[in-house]
């Protein structure tokens, strides 16, 4: 009894099981080389075909590739909003591809030597590293361990060959500060976030870059770097450079959450917004719709950022070239009721 040009009992080729199943010759090799890094249902529909045609099912390698099994999703930060959004959106893109997700959450965890240990977990295929706190040496070493994972928003320069995606951090701030310069706004107060982030750096010169255009040096003054992006610390530093002998007519801040702190500080003192101060933030989290005036800010596609940190992390489990290994995903500015003309001419 012939089925697809091969008798039965004889050895099947990866040719015929291709075009048993109409699967990719690849693919099909996968299965038959007792590769991990195939979904469920794909491994079942080759193996079925196999049956039919005669070969035996393929015994697993006794040491699987890091390729299959569950993702390591590595978060150490509390889940709320902005981390929370980019967290669920990768476990529902990951439930898409059938990998399951084991969660490392919570302030605690940055203090949790991980890393080290990750490469050995014969259940883990991979994993996905939010804003990770470790230095670019340990991420070095996982990648020297032949590990996949990807980084989402790093937080210090990665490795140049370790994949990686943020947003357009740079482009989103200069964006926000040309709409003050174009509102007249010169003598803009900047509450910056952590000095040691990279994104820290990418903003500030974005920000900086359009009052250069229009002449206006920094002034260290009116800069101020938090330890922490929380609304408390975006409240103080806007209470010092408010207090200023010369204040700011507009103020942008790191994220929407210290951008409410600054809208607290305004209040306290008397100054109407945006009639006497504009306050911008960045992200466009829930909160930046909930205060009164709602806040100007710059969108971040925080949902995005999970699905194409899952989309590059699944490529590479499938041994697929990566053209592009550090990716930016667009920004975009949303303009408000926070921001409007400078009370101030120059």
């Amino acid at each position: 009894m012939k089925q697809s040009g091969v008798t039965k009992g004889t050895r099947v080729t990866v040719r015929a099981v291709a075009a048993e199943t109409g699967l990719s010759i690849a693919t099909v090799s996968r299965v038959m080389n007792g590769r991990a890094n195939v979904a469920p249902h794909t491994r079942d529909l080759v193996l079925r075909a196999m049956g039919r045609l005669g070969q035996h099912a393929p015994r697993r390698r006794a040491d699987p590739e890091p390729a299959g099994g569950a993702v390591y999703v590595r978060c150490p930060y509390v889940l709320t909003d902005y981390f929370g959004i980019i967290v669920s959106s990768v476990a529902e893109t990951l439930e898409v591809h059938g990998r399951p997700v084991v969660l490392n959450a919570g302030e605690s965890a940055q203090h949790a030597a991980v890393l080290p240990g990750l490469a050995g977990r014969a259940d883990l295929g991979g994993a996905i590293l939010i804003l990770p706190p470790e230095p670019g040496e340990e991420l070095e070493r996982l990648r020297d361990q032949r590990f996949p994972f990807v980084v989402v928003d790093p937080r210090t320069p990665p490795p140049r060959d370790v994949p990686a995606v943020s947003a357009a951090h740079f482009a989103g701030a200069r964006r926000l500060m040309t709409h003050l310069v174009e509102l007249g706004h010169r003598r803009v107060g900047i509450i910056g976030g952590p000095r040691h982030w990279l994104v820290t750096d990418h903003r500030q010169a974005g920000y900086v870059a359009p009052l250069a255009d229009v002449g206006v040096l920094p002034v260290p003054e009116l800069v101020r770097f938090v330890v922490e992006p929380t609304a408390e610390h975006g409240y103080r530093a806007a209470c010092e450079l408010l207090d200023l002998a010369e204040p700011p007519t507009a103020l942008v801040a790191f994220n929407d959450k210290m951008a409410v702190g600054a809208l607290r500080a305004a209040a306290e003192r008397g100054l109407r917004v945006p009639d006497d101060l504009s306050v911008a933030g960045f992200d466009d989290i829930e909160v930046s719709r909930a205060t009164q005036p709602m806040l100007t800010t710059v969108r971040q596609p925080l949902e995005e950022l999970g699905r194409m940190a899952v989309n590059l992390l699944m490529r590479l489990l499938g041994d697929h070239k990566l053209d592009a290994l550090h990716v930016e995903l667009a920004t975009e500015l949303v303009v408000r009721s926070s921001t409007g003309p400078a009370r101030v001419t120059y």
